[in-house]
C-alpha cells in the first residue's frame, strides 16, 4: 500500500503499519486446561490491556476502532465482543468496536478489515484481535448447517469436518505420506522448543492468572499444548480418528485450544506523530475460495493473488508464517511453490501443531512471530502470513520488513523506536 499525497476532494491512500502484537499463552481446551472456568472475553481483555501497557505513547482516546474475531459468537464470545472487550479493558467509552467471523482467519480478517479503514483514512489507530475458548465453545457448537448442503449435494459431507478435509488432501497429493506429515510435525515441536529456549516466544506473551478450586491461583506464562520431546515413534503410534488406516492424527494436526491475541495497527504518519514502533508494513492481502472438501489447499490461491497484487513472486518472500492446522495443509503449500519441507524460511519458531490453534485468534500469532523474525533478520525484505480457513478458503497477508535496507515505507527512525 503506497502512500499518495493529494489535495482537494481526492482522498489519500495511506501506508498501514503493524505497531505491536501480543497473545495469551495458549491452553488445551477442556476441564483440565489452564483456562477451564475462565471467560473468553476476559482473555481478549488481557491482550488489549497489555497492548496499552506496552505502548504508553498512545493515548487511549486516539484508538478509532476495536475489532475482535470469534468463530462461535455466543455466550462469553458474543454480544459484539469487540465493543464489550473494549469497555471491559477500560478504553474510553467513545471507542467503538465490533465482532468479526471468518472461522480460523478471524483475527487475520480483523487486521485486514481495519487496515483498509486506515488506508482509506477512516481510522488512524485500531486494535484488532481474536479469541477462541474451545473449552467453553466446542467447534461447531450450536451450528445449524442448512439442509440444502446435503440434500442438494452442494458440498461433500466431509467438508463439515476439518479432519476429513485433511484426509481428502492426502488423497489428492499421495506424495504427502503420513511419515512425511509426522516428520514435519516433529520438526514443529522442536522448533518451538528452540524458540522458547532463546526467549523468542515469551517476549509477546501476556501472563494470565487463573484460579481453580482446591489449587488456588496460578500465573500462566507459557503455552500448554507443546510436547517438546515428541519423536517419530510417538507419532507413528497414534490413532487416525477420521479414517481407518488414515494419515491425520492428533500429532500431525493442531489441537483444540483456548487463547486470545491482539494487535495494534496505525497509519505510518500517525505512528510517526505519536512515536509508535513500526514492526511491519502491510504490502497486500488476499482471500480465496476453494473446494470445501479440500479446504487446506486454500493458502495456495490466496498467496498467488496476494503476490500478484503486490507485484512480487514467491522468490521475493524471505519468511513464511503458515498456520499449521494440519501438516498436510502446509506441505501441500510448500510442494506447490517448490519449497522444501525443512526450508529455514518456514515457521522458524514452530507452528500451530506445537503451540496450538485457538481458531479465530491464530492469525495475529503468525503476525507477531513474523515481526520478531523481521527484527532478528534485516536481510529479509518481505514475509507472508497465511492460513487455510474452514468451508474452503485461504487467507494471505504480505508484509515488509522496516529493518531492511530497501524498506519502501516511512523511515523507522522517524516513526519511533522499534520495540
Amino acid at each position: 500500500m503506497s502512500q499518495h499525497r493529494s489535495s482537494g476532494n481526492q482522498r489519500a491512500v495511506r501506508d498501514v503499519v503493524f505497531v505491536d502484537g501480543v497473545r495469551t499463552p495458549f491452553g488445551r481446551a477442556g476441564e483440565k486446561g489452564i483456562y477451564a472456568g475462565m471467560r473468553a472475553d476476559d482473555l481478549a481483555v488481557k491482550c488489549i490491556r497489555e497492548l496499552m501497557r506496552r505502548n504508553p505513547e498512545l493515548p487511549a482516546d486516539r484508538i478509532d476502532e476495536v475489532a475482535v474475531a470469534a468463530t462461535t459468537q455466543t455466550g462469553d464470545q458474543g454480544l459484539t465482543i469487540g465493543r464489550t472487550a473494549a469497555l471491559l479493558a477500560g478504553l474510553p467509552r467513545t471507542v467503538p468496536g465490533f465482532a468479526i467471523d471468518r472461522m480460523c482467519a478471524g483475527a487475520m480478517t480483523a487486521v485486514t478489515t481495519t487496515a483498509g479503514g486506515i488506508a482509506f483514512g477512516a481510522y488512524d489507530v485500531v486494535i484488532a484481535g481474536g479469541v477462541e475458548h474451545m473449552g467453553n465453545h466446542p467447534m461447531g457448537e450450536g451450528a445449524d448447517p442448512n439442509p440444502r448442503f446435503m440434500s442438494e449435494r452442494l458440498v461433500d459431507p466431509a467438508a463439515l469436518n476439518m479432519g476429513n478435509t485433511a484426509e481428502n488432501l492426502h488423497d489428492r497429493f499421495p506424495a504427502i505420506t503420513k511419515n512425511r506429515a509426522d516428520a514435519y510435525a516433529m520438526a514443529s515441536q522442536h522448533k518451538l522448543q528452540a524458540a522458547y529456549g532463546t526467549g523468542e516466544i515469551q517476549r509477546d506473551l501476556v501472563p494470565v492468572a487463573t484460579m481453580k478450586p482446591g489449587q488456588g491461583w496460578t500465573v500462566n506464562t507459557a503455552d500448554e499444548p507443546p510436547r517438546p520431546g515428541t519423536t517419530l515413534e510417538d507419532l507413528a503410534a497414534l490413532k487416525t480418528p477420521f479414517r481407518a488406516h488414515g494419515r491425520v492424527t492428533a500429532g500431525n494436526a493442531a489441537g483444540l485450544n483456548d487463547g486470545a491475541t491482539a494487535a495494534l495497527l496505525a497509519s505510518s504518519d500517525t505512528a510517526a506523530e505519536l512515536g509508535l514502533s513500526v514492526k511491519m508494513r502491510l504490502v497486500s492481502y488476499a482471500y480465496a475460495g476453494v473446494e470445501p472438501e479440500v479446504m487446506g489447499i486454500g493458502p495456495v490461491p490466496s498467496t498467488e493473488k496476494a503476490l500478484a497484487k503486490a507485484g512480487l513472486t514467491i522468490g521475493d518472500i524471505g519468511l513464511f508464517e503458515i498456520n499449521e492446522a494440519f501438516a498436510v495443509q502446509v506441505l501441500s503449500f510448500l510442494d506447490h511453490f517448490g519449497i522444501a519441507d525443512d526450508d529455514p524460511r518456514v515457521n522458524r519458531y514452530g507452528g500451530a501443531i506445537a503451540v496450538g490453534h485457538p481458531l479465530a485468534s491464530s492469525g495475529i500469532r503468525l503476525m507477531t512471530q513474523l515481526a520478531r523474525q523481521f527484527e532478528e533478520d534485516p536481510t529479509v525484505r518481505y514475509g507472508i502470513t497465511a492460513m487455510c480457513v474452514g468451508l474452503g478458503m485461504g487467507a494471505t497477508v504480505i508484509w515488509e520488513n522496516p529493518h531492511h535496507a530497501d524498506y519502501s515505507g516511512t523511515d523507522i527512525e522517524t516513526a519511533g523506536a522499534v520495540a
